[in-house]
């Protein structure tokens, strides 16, 4: 198995976007990569895990919480480049979106922090555009609210 820099193939990671009501689940990062940064629930798949399990082992592990039924909001390659143009990272994450079943949302595994945040919310969170971008498709995927609610992210 190669390592994550410079790697001979796409890394999997896999996240799930939760609602309950309006309120989106946030985690703030303990550990590098993106030390104390607020994200989306996520991680690396599994060799021999489906990604739906991954999702929601994910979700218990940094969480705490259980879903319902899943539903792929968005797939997103994340690659940087060298100087050279060689893929340093690449990442292709693959995300779902899903509503709050049950447990009581706490900070777990690498994460130091959770939040249930509404729309207006989102921008104090200093979340990624890609993360503003998942949570609009994930919105969309569930029906939760309509994405004109959320804050122009741009």
């Amino acid at each position: 198995m190669t390592g994550r820099e410079y790697p001979d193939r796409p890394w999997v990671g896999i996240g799930c976007i939760v609602f309950k009501g309006e309120h989106v689940l946030l985690v703030r990062r303990g550990k590098p990569p993106r030390l104390g940064q607020w994200s989306l629930p996520g991680g690396a798949q599994h060799l021999g895990e489906t990604a739906e399990d991954a999702a929601r082992r994910e979700l218990r592990e940094e969480a705490g919480i259980e879903v319902g039924p899943l539903a792929l909001a968005i797939v997103v390659d994340a690659i940087s480049r060298d100087e050279a143009g060689h893929a340093l990272y690449h990442y292709t994450i693959i995300d779902f979106a899903a509503r709050w079943l049950e447990g009581e949302a706490r900070a777990g595994d690498d994460v130091s922090e959770v939040a249930w945040a509404l729309p207006a919310a989102l921008v104090g969170f200093d979340l990624t555009p890609a993360a503003h971008d998942a949570i609009v498709a994930a919105r969309r995927a569930l029906d939760v609210a309509p994405a004109a609610e959320a804050p122009a992210l741009r």
